[in-house]
This record gives structure tokens, C-alpha cells and sequence, in this order.
């Protein structure tokens, strides 16, 4: 088996989901292989991905392929773009219906195996505050996204996740699409038209 397999067939946090709101099985979704060009670090799967098995099959995916001016097709493409979250599996909802945060258990057992298995990576796009703090060590998202352009030069640019819940966010911060976006498509566009 190799460590794609290994990941889909992990149970490591079936107590866990099922004492959640939404008392799920686990259900990782994997989405890589070595030779990918572009990585997408994301937090974790919603419910709909869940549902489908495929990343970013959801509006929060719509408005990411957006921000990167990839196609569908170009977005799922394997052998050019990997999608690893912080954790496989959808971690499920409080009783408030709030989404849980990925268990840190998934990134502790998986996240540098993955990473060794993909390389060095052309472009790395670290998709929310999770994937902020593993890969650059940062707590403040919003600091970390608006000093983008040193991190964007070693080929790495966070992104605030793209959830509608941060549509507030984004009007907040309008440098975010007249600066940092533009910067993101043109790279994005270089690294897959090699």
C-alpha cells in the first residue's frame, strides 16, 4: 500500500467524529501525487466534501479557483496541483453547528510524510489559518495574508480561507483582490504553463 492508501484507510479519529453533532466515520480525502506543481494546504474538508470525496467540491472551492484563475480541470489536475489539508477528514460540527477545527492528531501523524512524498513544491498556497500556522509559524492570519510578498517570493502565499463566513473579511481588506490576487493569478499562471 502506498501512503495515499495509507491516509484513506486511516481511523485514527473515529471516536472522535462520532461523539461529534454530526457523529460521522471518518472519510479522508485524498487528493495528491508526487509530481505536483502547486500545493494547496487547506484546513480541513466541510461536509459536502465529505459527501463527495473530491476538495473544494463547495462554494468555499468556487471562490478559491477564482482567487487562483484556475479552471476546474486545470484545479484537479493531480499531476499538476495537490491538495493536502491540515486534516483528511471533515471534523464535524459542535452542537452549535459550528465547524470543529481539524484534529491536530491528523496533521502530527501524516503532514511530513506528505510533504516528503511531494518534494519542493513550486508554489504553495497555505489556504486559511491552519495551514498558516504549520507552514509559516504564524498565529495572525490577517497579518500573515497582508505581508504576503516575502513568503510570495520563496513561492508561498497565504490565503485567508475562502469561506463565505470571511466575506466580511474581504471587505475589510480591499488590498487583498487590487493587490495580492493579481500577484497570485500571474504566479499560479507561470507555474502551470511550464
Amino acid at each position: 500500500m502506498d501512503l495515499a492508501d495509507d491516509i484513506r484507510a486511516c481511523r485514527l479519529c473515529a471516536d472522535r467524529f462520532a461523539a461529534t453533532a454530526t457523529a460521522h466515520a471518518p472519510r479522508p480525502v485524498v487528493w495528491f501525487r508526487p509530481g505536483a506543481r502547486i500545493l494547496i494546504a487547506g484546513q480541513a474538508p466541510g461536509a459536502r466534501v465529505h459527501d463527495s470525496g473530491q476538495p473544494f467540491t463547495d462554494r468555499s472551492g468556487d471562490r478559491l479557483r477564482d482567487w487562483t484563475g484556475l479552471s476546474e480541470a486545470e484545479f484537479y489536475d493531480l499531476s499538476r496541483v495537490a491538495i493536502v489539508p491540515m486534516a483528511f477528514c471533515f471534523p464535524g460540527y459542535d452542537a452549535k453547528g459550528s465547524d470543529l477545527p481539524p484534529p491536530a492528531v491528523c496533521a502530527a501523524t501524516w503532514r511530513r510524510q506528505v510533504m516528503q512524498c511531494l518534494g519542493p513544491m513550486p508554489l504553495t498556497l497555505l489556504v486559511g489559518g491552519a495551514a498558516i500556522r504549520w507552514h509559516l509559524g504564524l498565529r495572525d492570519v490577517t497579518a500573515a495574508v497582508a505581508d504576503w510578498r516575502a513568503p510570495a517570493a520563496r513561492g508561498v502565499f497565504p490565503l485567508p480561507h475562502p469561506s463565505w463566513r470571511n466575506t466580511g473579511w474581504l471587505k475589510r481588506n480591499p488590498w487583498f483582490a487590487a493587490e495580492h490576487l493579481p500577484a497570485l493569478r500571474a504566479r499560479v499562471r507561470e507555474v502551470m504553463d511550464v
